[in-house]
């Protein structure tokens, strides 16, 4: 099945036609509508255009356009990021990816270096870990023993199976343990800010520190004690000063 791209699912807060673009990128379980305020508030505060949408298979957008997930899923979402900026005649954003968005954001910088202004990452993953694959068995546990899958379906409906049991099989698969895009991170040109909790549950700072170290001097970190998976929800005013700051 082929995808079309009228069939993306998208938010766009346009305030000033001149100034740039941030694309937010959602995490392996979110949507637009799970960003909440936070898109908002980063627009008020850098005065930036804004563009959150759903990936294919979640939220309001349309079914995944492959029958099963493979291991390069992040990979074909960066080629398919590019045809929507394209579409959406966006040149040269930041990308602002939470986890699996956050991932593609760096896939993408490393593929098309000129087509991004910046990127920021929270949470993002550049190869598996023992954590990671603990944190997501816990939420397969909680999906099936708890009212995760209803409180999902209220943004995702009827893709909701599809998108969680894609996510959890893909990464827990054996031939998935040896996945990395290690081989992007060197090919980034742009300014990077890499953010992580020091206490996140689905990656170790080794996810930081080795993306920053193959990225070279374009990368900067952030590293929020107290502070799990989502620092955009755990602590958005820290974040929305150190995006501003980045950003100047």
């Amino acid at each position: 099945m082929s995808i079309q791209l009228s069939e993306i699912a998208y938010q766009k807060m346009l305030i000033n036609p001149h100034k740039k673009w941030i694309v937010f990128l959602h995490d392996s379980l979110g949507c637009i509508e799970l960003w909440r305020d936070f898109p908002a508030k980063v627009q008020q505060a850098t005065g930036l255009n804004v563009l959150v949408y759903d990936r294919q298979g979640y939220g309001k957008s349309c079914v995944f356009s492959y029958a099963e997930r493979g291991l390069g899923y992040m990979e074909i979402e960066a080629v398919l990021l590019s045809q929507l900026l394209k579409y959406w005649e966006i040149e040269r954003p930041f990308l602002f990816g939470h986890s699996d968005g956050g991932t593609i954001a760096l896939i993408y910088a490393g593929m098309f270096p000129n087509q991004v202004s910046g990127i920021i990452t929270e949470g993002a993953h550049v190869f598996v870990e023992d954590i990671t694959l603990v944190g997501i068995r816990e939420v397969v546990h909680q999906y099936q023993s708890t009212n995760l899958k209803d409180k999902l379906s209220k943004y995702h409906g009827h893709l909701t199976d599809d998108l969680f049991w894609a996510w959890a099989n893909t990464w827990t698969q054996p031939e998935f343990q040896h996945w990395n895009c290690l081989s992007f991170l060197p090919k980034i040109d742009c300014p990077t800010l890499l953010i992580q909790g020091e206490q996140d549950e689905f990656g170790s700072l080794l996810q930081v520190t080795k993306s920053s170290d193959l990225i070279g001097e374009n990368a900067s970190s952030l590293m929020l004690p107290n502070t799990k998976h989502s620092p955009h929800k755990e602590q958005p005013e820290v974040v929305v000063n150190a995006l501003c700051n980045f950003l100047e």
